[in-house]
Parts: C-alpha cells; structure tokens; sequence
C-alpha cells in the first residue's frame, strides 16, 4: 500500500473473500481499483491493534497520546511516510523510504517480505 492508501485504510476495506482476507475497493494511484491479499499472519496482528486501541470502526491507524490511547480520525500521509522511515531507522536502515517498498516489489521482491516490513513498520 502507498502511504495515502494507509492513511485512507479503514476496517471496511478488510474483508473475508473466498476463504482468505484481503483489502478490497483500495483505490491506487490513477485512480485504478485493486484488491490486495492480507496473509493471516497479518489480519491477527491487525486485530491485536484494534483490540489494544479499542478501535470498532472508521480509520485502522490513528494517532496515540502519551497515554497510549488513540485519538483522532486517522493520520496524514506524512505520518504514515515518518512511521516507515523511523521504524526503518531503528532496524538499522537509514535511508529506506515507503516508496522504496514499491521498488522492492517492482524489482521482484517477494511480497509476503514486503508486507512484513510494512506492517513491522506500521505497527
């Protein structure tokens, strides 16, 4: 996902499709309409989030307050853009950037590895 689709993300996107999970209606760049598969692994910590956050419905990821409670109706793109390279900073990859995940799958990057950094990174 790019970073606006993140920030966009809601749990209404999420939904069970032919035995499996994926993001359906996620409208891209150009506009274009695509359904993205979730593997299980990552619609369980997706429900640990909610569950941790309270969170029932409207935007998956908000802000959090110093008292671990989220608040507001999401977050901006920049925040999803700061969250990817901070948490890449702290793996020890200083100058990895959302956009170099799309390259990476571009390039032939398996997309399980991908989604894992992303979600290691979103979480």
């Amino acid at each position: 996902m790019r970073h606006r689709e993140l920030a966009e993300f809601t749990l209404d996107s999420l939904q069970r499709r032919e035995e499996r999970w994926a993001i359906v209606d996620l409208v891209g760049k150009g506009r274009h309409i695509r359904t993205v598969p979730v593997p299980s692994w990552v619609k369980e910590t997706l429900d640990a989030w909610r569950t941790a956050a309270g969170i029932q419905s409207g935007p998956l990821f908000r802000c959090v307050r110093r008292a671990g409670k989220p608040w507001g109706n999401g977050i901006s793109e920049k925040t999803a853009w700061h969250v990817v390279k901070k948490t890449a900073a702290s793996m020890n990859i200083p100058r990895l950037a959302p956009h170099d995940l799309h390259l990476c799958h571009d390039s032939g990057g398996e997309l399980e590895q991908i989604q894992f950094i992303s979600v290691v990174s979103s979480v």
